[in-house]
């Protein structure tokens, strides 16, 4: 019985001296904590770039659309201009994955539907196909500018989430100069 009592005493006391040595007790916080701190970290900083890209996107749309209604008439060498200014907010990130498109829409006064007029761009539309557009724009017989852009944001930490994310947002105007903007030397304000 004694044997016994010894051994439990030693194991308290192995026990105790265990609990009470606070040794190692800052290593195995550090090797707790710093994992959580990291991905907290690159979260952060992957969302925040998303964001800060979101929202250069939404800029780039609404220059692409104010940069043409502002014009009368518009040309290739116009168009190149517009989209070289309008990718110019992306910096500093990369303007490899935007698609953007200037359309000109006609607002047809029987059915209210809006129809492309010209379109130029990444993916320019069809002239003459339909385009749904919100019902407070569809006043008919008048002309809208139409941009969409788009953006594939790929994050830098990969692992951490596979796929990529598109971006995108379309920006609406009314021409400012003239009732609509005649793209040369394809198309003219004609009504359909």
């Amino acid at each position: 019985m004694q044997a016994i009592a010894k051994l439990w005493q030693a194991t308290r006391l192995t026990a105790y001296k265990f609990l009470a040595d606070s040794r190692g007790l800052a290593a195995t916080e550090f090797v707790v904590v710093v994992p959580l701190m990291l991905v907290m970290f690159f979260g952060t900083v992957e969302f925040s770039s998303a964001v800060a890209i979101d929202r250069k996107v939404t800029l780039m749309a609404r220059t692409l659309s104010d940069l043409t209604s502002q014009s009368t008439s518009v040309s290739d060498t116009d168009m190149t201009n517009f989209f070289a200014a309008s990718t110019g907010i992306m910096t500093p990130y990369a303007t490899s994955p935007v698609s953007a498109t200037i359309t000109e829409l006609y607002v047809d006064p029987s059915t209210l539907q809006a129809h492309v007029q010209w379109s130029k761009g990444s993916v320019p539309r069809t002239p003459k196909s339909a385009v749904t557009i919100p019902t407070t724009l569809a006043i008919g017989g008048t002309y809208l500018i139409f941009s969409e852009v788009s953006y594939t944001y790929t994050p830098s930490v990969g692992y951490a989430l596979k796929s990529a994310i598109t971006l995108s947002d379309v920006a609406y105007t009314r021409p400012r100069q003239s009732t609509c903007v005649y793209y040369s030397p394809d198309t003219a304000c004609t009504i359909y």
